[in-house]
């Protein structure tokens, strides 16, 4: 252990050093942490002396980064960023119990948000932070608990509980409906569609589903769920969405099925997290409230 805390700087060298390295400026860097450029020159030259490696190149009034000092600048602001998230968070909850979950944009706003105050009211010392992720990541190197995922039941180093299947339908603007006319799967060929970047292949299995044969299928794409809703209320096209997460738009009228009938789609969602986590006090309890509230929903 103490052989190990000789390369463990102090905050203060790190911080300098990070704030050099991002603005490629001593003076940037002392402006920004209120700071002499002396001051800033002197911790940098302390940093490099404990780790025994040069950091920046110097040229007259100018710095640039080594190689080294590039790619340890890298790390440590990853570093840096995790021990500032993990402070807010304490500082947010002193208590403890704050959870860190990554959601899917639409579903996280439209499904899971209007649910959490029941969850929170149930569970008043738990703190709920949630970011946007619309791919998986490793959990090893990210400070997230758990994370809404939806596809296969595949994540490399994750357990998965089963949350819920979903059901697609092609849905568009009335005023566009009435102005293709579709009576039939096939027709919806002669129809633009709107694509979902992170479900590239969905129409492609709507139609093989519905025994649609098809060279290619083209249109415009959308990086959410809610832009290409939008995309479809404003009359640009078909869009192949779930129902549970636009059923309010279908029930006001704002879209209607371009053709009936609901396609299962072959995913699933899923609430992945660490196994190291899985008895974290507040992951726990979120597991538990979140296979009933879909329980619930779904009955």
């Amino acid at each position: 252990m103490l052989a190990a805390r000789r390369f463990l700087p102090s905050l203060s060298l790190l911080a300098a050093f990070e704030a050099a390295a991002r603005t490629g400026s001593i003076t940037a860097a002392a402006r920004e942490l209120d700071l002499t450029q002396s001051a800033v020159s002197r911790q940098i030259k302390a940093l490099e002396t404990q780790l025994g490696v040069e950091l920046f190149l110097r040229e007259r009034q100018t710095i640039r980064l080594t190689v080294a000092g590039d790619g340890y600048a890298r790390e440590i602001r990853e570093a840096l960023r995790r021990i500032s998230s993990a402070s807010l968070n304490l500082r947010a909850n002193p208590d403890g119990g704050s959870l860190n979950l990554a959601i899917l944009p639409t579903f996280g706003a439209r499904w899971l948000a209007p649910r959490l105050g029941k969850f929170l009211s149930a569970h008043p010392g738990i703190t709920i932070n949630m970011v946007t992720r619309l791919s998986s990541f490793d959990f090893r190197l990210d400070s997230i608990d758990a994370a809404i995922h939806f596809g296969d039941p595949v994540w490399p180093g994750a357990e998965l509980d089963f949350l819920m299947r979903e059901t697609t339908l092609p849905m568009c603007s009335p005023a566009f409906k009435a102005g293709h006319r579709p009576e039939e799967p096939a027709d919806i060929l002669d129809m633009p569609l709107l694509h979902l970047t992170t479900r590239p292949d969905a129409w492609e299995r709507w139609l093989t589903g519905r025994g649609v044969a098809f060279e290619s299928v083209h249109g415009m794409l959308f990086d959410q769920f809610a832009t290409v809703a939008q995309a479809a209320i404003g009359g640009l096209g078909v869009a192949l969405l779930p129902v549970f997460l636009f059923r309010d738009e279908l029930d006001r009228g704002e879209l209607v099925p371009a053709i009936d009938g609901e396609v299962e789609s072959a995913e699933r969602y899923y609430l992945a997290f660490p196994p190291e986590r899985a008895d974290y006090p507040p992951l726990a309890a979120f597991r538990k409230w979140m296979v009933a509230e879909v329980r619930d929903a779904i009955d």
